[in-house]
């Protein structure tokens, strides 16, 4: 893979899409663990599987120990790598909820605001299910303020806030359209969002947010994931221990026998 390229296309455009990182295996149980997700939490939305929810999963870390994924995320934010946050957004057929137009760093308090956001694709990803749309090179302006945006109701959208769509040129968005394996990865400061999926099939997604060791995470009691490189101790970011497998409270996955004493 050409990560020059990568890099240069990720610092012009604020994206880019990179094909098959992950085998159809492992996209497959993306998919199964939504779904074990979904008993597990049956009144959660699927949209809002978070981070606290995710964090101590097996299966999670056996994704975020995928070479490919840390290789490219190195690329961008450097060697020493953590995962700041998780979250499936996961669509149903029919009344899968929207994503207003925002900027992911308008909500994170992360202290420098150095990080980079991974989309992994479950199942596929298409304009007609509520693929990702973003608006190139919109990650060259300046953040909005959460108070210069419009409350949306969180009954009817996945967040609560969102850029007003008549201050945007919607006119220059793509669409993030992915085949399961494919990640995209996006820039904090650009704009981007997703229409609700109307369709008769799943749209499933898990966002992974990598950070640099040197990235302070301003919020009490946040768990990170250190990955790679070395962790930076003069940081006072708090790190979850990587999990044992235990049948009686994880999914079962193919690579469940890593994470067994």
């Amino acid at each position: 893979m050409n990560f020059s390229f990568l890099r240069k296309e990720y610092q012009d455009n604020g994206f880019c899409i990179i094909r098959n990182v992950v085998d159809s295996e492992s996209a497959k149980q993306i998919v199964t663990h939504v779904k074990w997700l979904r008993i597990k939490y049956p009144n959660t939305r699927p949209e809002a599987f978070h981070h606290h929810m995710l964090i101590n999963e097996p299966f999670i870390h056996h994704l975020l120990e995928n070479k490919k994924i840390l290789d490219i995320v190195e690329k961008i934010i450097g060697p020493n790598i953590a995962l700041f946050g998780a979250h499936y957004i996961a669509k149903k057929p029919i009344d899968g909820m929207p994503v207003g137009w925002h900027q992911d760093g308008s909500y994170w308090p992360l202290e420098p605001m150095k990080v980079v956001s991974v989309w992994l694709a479950g199942t596929h990803s298409k304009k007609n299910n509520g693929c990702m749309q973003l608006i190139p090179g919109t990650h060259k302006k300046r953040l909005y303020k959460p108070s210069e945006m419009k409350k949306m109701d969180s009954n009817k959208y996945v967040l609560d806030l969102a850029i007003d769509p008549k201050n945007l040129d919607k006119s220059k968005a793509v669409d993030i359209e992915l085949n399961p394996g494919d990640i995209s990865i996006h820039n904090p400061f650009i704009i981007h969002g997703s229409n609700a999926n109307k369709s008769k099939t799943w749209r499933i997604g898990l966002t992974l947010r990598y950070i640099p060791t040197s990235t302070f995470v301003n919020r009490n009691n946040w768990k990170c994931v250190f990955l790679r490189g070395e962790i930076n101790r003069n940081v006072k970011n708090t790190y979850v221990k990587r999990p044992i497998f235990k049948k009686e409270v994880h999914m079962a996955f193919d690579s469940m026998n890593n994470f067994k004493k």
